[in-house]
């Protein structure tokens, strides 16, 4: 059974003239990495809300199944703290969720809430610290941080509560090349530890590194395959009526007229041009 699934979702916001989510199923596996692209407006975000019942369906469910095989449901309030446990979301804007002064108080916070021993809370403080690369900074204040390290305390946080997912809306939106390629380091190694990863992004490069990926549009999904099978001369129609463009690379070759397979990445497009020449 998968780890979390959507069956046939609709939302609409309050006094919307168009669904927001029109009838999407989705379901997503465990240990997973799941890359959600799409345009302003296209529903990734209220998707994102969906997973750990921050938002409840109007039609359809989301349902999420514990490692033990307990079944929890958004539509359940019982169920819904949690769900979110299990599924933590990280947002773009890392001042929007610091909630203590130093490093260490707010990656605490989250799991300290559970009422767990000390042992257990400096355990979990200490492993999301050195899993996002800042042990060394537990005293500090998260002010006195680069945004890109704020972002990444924002990650350990969700981490702290051992979540089965991680969800994160545009983690690198805000951020320059360096803190998001950090970011990004941290996702992957998350990812490679056992836990399932979401990304919502806009970055066609991002998404390279998920193994797959959905595009939504118009609140529903319009593609879902692996980057090898999604950014596609056949689905670069399909990428623009979505506003969304191939990555560069494959950007670069479909210009030249080259069809599939395309070059997803620099390296591969420099292999491409170095055996043609």
């Amino acid at each position: 059974m998968a780890l979390l699934a959507f069956d046939n979702v609709s939302f609409s916001y309050p006094g919307s003239s168009a669904p927001a989510l029109r009838g999407v199923s989705l379901q997503l596996q465990a240990g997973e990495y799941l890359a959600v692209l799409g345009a302003n407006g296209s529903g990734k975000s209220t998707l994102a809300l969906h997973m750990n019942g921050l938002l409840q369906p109007s039609e359809g469910s989301v349902t999420l199944q514990l490692p033990g095989g307990q079944l929890l449901s958004s539509h359940c309030k019982a169920d819904l703290p949690a769900l979110r446990r299990a599924c933590s979301l990280v947002f773009q804007d890392p001042d929007e969720q610091t909630v203590a002064s130093t490093v260490e108080e707010d990656v605490a916070f989250g799991p300290e809430n559970l009422g767990l021993p000390r042992e257990e809370l400096r355990r979990r403080v200490d492993h999301a610290l050195e899993q996002v690369g800042l042990a060394d900074k537990a005293s500090c204040l998260v002010v006195s941080l680069s945004r890109g390290q704020r972002q990444r305390v924002a990650v350990a946080g969700a981490l702290a509560m051992e979540p089965s997912v991680l969800v994160c809306d545009e983690p690198t939106a805000m951020l320059d090349a360096q803190g998001s390629r950090a970011v990004m380091e941290v996702l992957a190694e998350v990812n490679r530890a056992g836990c399932a990863v979401v990304l919502i992004t806009h970055s066609m490069e991002a998404a390279l590194q998920a193994q797959r990926i959905i595009v939504m549009e118009e609140g529903n999904i319009a593609l879902d395959g692996t980057p090898r099978e999604v950014f596609t001369a056949q689905h670069a129609r399909e990428l623009r009526d979505a506003g969304l463009e191939l990555p560069p690379a494959a950007a670069y070759a479909l210009d030249c007229g080259w069809g599939d397979p395309l070059p997803l990445t620099i390296g591969e497009l420099a292999e491409r041009l170095g055996s043609i020449s």
